[in-house]
């Protein structure tokens, strides 16, 4: 996905309907309060009605954790920057994340909206039921599942803070930079969001001692001007 311009200020208008348009948007913390409830709940039935432990809960939910940072990685890589041919197929891939790389500071777009969200967790959550029941183990996927959505969770909120703060803690700057360089350098290293795990093991790791730091830059991105919002013709 390679734009003319990268867009620090403004938004992309993706549809021309304006309905379709507020369904692109949301805020994190209208995902937090559609997701807690759901874990809680899970989580609930897991320690009563399926009558787990508390150990097997509390590793099944980790796993889940886990297991969302490997699939963090491979949507990022193999799905949201998959090299469409098709116009079509192009179009969907702006929609789904193109339209952030072009304006990344877009803080309505840095969480999936709650429609597509729901959408996209049932289908997961049948196919790790589907996944679970041939490994014989289905009731560790009301534990598993609730891990794997505090995941998503904490990777939104990661994201959402790269792009609209300064890292709280220095410990955490490699993190920002890692995400800032994908976006900025080169889109083909640096998927991980959440944790660069991934990106160490699979090679995909900026090195950032030899990335040198542009403290210009660095002010240009945070206190750019106002740009006005691109309108994308609907296809």
């Amino acid at each position: 996905m390679k734009f003319e311009k990268i867009h620090n200020k403004g938004q992309a208008r993706i549809f021309k309907n304006q309905y379709l348009e507020y369904l692109t948007k949301t805020h994190p913390l209208v995902i937090w309060g559609l997701y807690l409830p759901i874990i809680g709940l899970l989580l609930y039935y897991s320690a009563t009605s399926l009558g787990l432990g508390v150990v097997p809960v509390v590793l099944s939910f980790l796993g889940g954790m886990f297991f969302w940072t490997l699939f963090e990685y491979t949507i990022h890589r193999y799905a949201f920057h998959y090299v469409a041919e098709s116009e079509r197929a192009t179009r969907f891939v702006y929609i789904i994340h193109g339209n952030h790389h072009e304006y990344p500071r877009d803080k309505e777009r840095l969480f999936m909206p709650p429609v597509p969200s729901l959408l996209i967790s049932t289908t997961l959550f049948v196919l790790f039921y589907l996944a679970f029941l041939a490994a014989g183990a289905t009731v560790y996927v009301f534990s598993f599942f609730p891990g794997f959505v505090l995941g998503y969770l904490i990777y939104g909120t990661m994201h959402y803070a790269i792009h609209a703060w300064n890292p709280p803690f220095k410990w955490m700057k490699g993190l920002w930079r890692n995400h800032h360089l994908h976006h900025y350098k080169n889109e083909h290293l640096g998927f991980g969001v959440s944790s660069t795990l991934w990106d160490h093991v699979f090679g995909t790791m900026f090195d950032l001692k030899k990335e040198k730091e542009d403290k210009e830059k660095v002010k240009e991105l945070m206190f750019a001007r106002s740009e006005p919002t691109k309108q994308l013709q609907e296809h």
